[in-house]
């Protein structure tokens, strides 16, 4: 994840939890920039969620998956197809982060395997260093401990991004579930965690549920890119609101 140049937008991600190969494409087709496909929290195997990747288009820099743990076998699988990003969740300490980079990395950066299985996925005169370029390790600090602990994660040689999860974080403050906080410990930590990550050059990330709350750090400097929205959250906003608009369409019928 590289940050957007002066002028560019920066990156909008979605989080997919459904095992569908058309949500990309719409998603992207309605101005996202990618996804990240939800293997922690959501219906999507690891089968599912490979094949997914192989029908998105090798040169979307933005194809991220978010596993459930550091196991290095899954991971490898999803960067064999075309993840160019793995979100490793809950990273509290210094060896969490290497464990993730040492899977998501060829040598000498990782431990990643060399077995191509899709052709031309990492063009150039360096296979395993375009990989290593193009691949990006995100760490997602969620809890007070990762917080604490930022420094050390941080500055893990190899990781590239961090990715804040704004609910699990509250939760570990004795805070309701929920994210876009605009004030308390939540925002201390995402402005702490922007000088953290400013001062060692690794992009940072968060995830938003509203675009105007989205907008607001964008447009403060605190983050380089937001995941908005997830895709059962974002149907069942889409279902109520049309069963909404037909019930207020039957009653102006019945009312006139």
């Amino acid at each position: 994840m590289k940050r957007a140049a002066p002028g560019e937008l920066a990156p909008v991600l979605y989080h997919q939890t459904v095992a569908s190969f058309s949500m990309p494409e719409w998603a992207v087709a309605a101005g996202y920039d990618g996804v990240i496909l939800d293997l922690q929290h959501g219906e999507l195997g690891l089968e599912a969620a490979c094949g997914i990747l192989r029908s998105i288009p090798r040169d979307n820099a933005y194809a991220y998956a978010r596993v459930g743990s550091l196991d290095p076998a899954p991971i490898l699988r999803l960067l064999d197809s075309g993840a160019r990003g793995i979100v490793a969740p809950t990273v509290e300490s210094r060896s969490q982060a290497e464990a993730l980079v040492a899977a998501t990395k060829y040598p000498p950066a990782g431990n990643r395997s060399l077995g191509p299985s899709r052709p031309a996925l990492y063009p150039g005169d360096s296979y395993t260093g375009a990989g290593n370029r193009a691949v990006s390790a995100v760490a997602q600090i969620e809890t007070r401990a990762g917080v604490d602990r930022a420094e050390e994660i941080v500055s893990t040689p190899g990781l590239d991004s961090v990715y804040i999860g704004p609910a699990d974080l509250a939760v570990s403050h004795g805070l309701p579930g929920r994210g876009d906080w605009e004030d308390g410990p939540v925002r201390e930590a995402i402005a702490h965690l922007r000088e953290v990550t400013a001062a060692h050059g690794v992009t940072l990330g968060i995830y938003s549920g509203r675009p105007e709350y989205a907008a607001g750090l964008l447009a403060d400097g605190l983050v380089d890119y937001v995941g908005l929205g997830i895709d059962l959250v974002l149907l069942n906003r889409a279902f109520g609101d049309t069963i909404a608009g037909l019930d207020s369409a039957r009653s102006a019928r019945s009312n006139s």
